[in-house]
């Protein structure tokens, strides 16, 4: 599957809201490291998965921590 990689400002102007919000709340409450944004190359840039993203957006998420045997 090819994605669509964005950096904060192109994903702001996508989804309307504020880049500081998005590096700020966002990133740190909502989006997985790995998931819906990477750090390529080990560097400080992030680059958001933009299919993510939007998945997230439709579906919304779980916020439940599950139990470690599944129960």
């Amino acid at each position: 599957m090819s994605y669509t990689y964005l950096t904060t400002e192109e994903l702001s102007q996508r989804i309307k809201y504020d880049s500081k919000t998005i590096r700020n709340q966002l990133k740190d409450a909502v989006f997985i490291e790995g998931v819906h944004y990477i750090k390529p190359f080990g560097g400080r840039k992030i680059l958001f998965i933009w299919q993510k993203i939007e998945e997230l957006m439709l579906t919304g998420y779980d916020d439940t921590i599950p139990f470690a045997a599944g129960v």
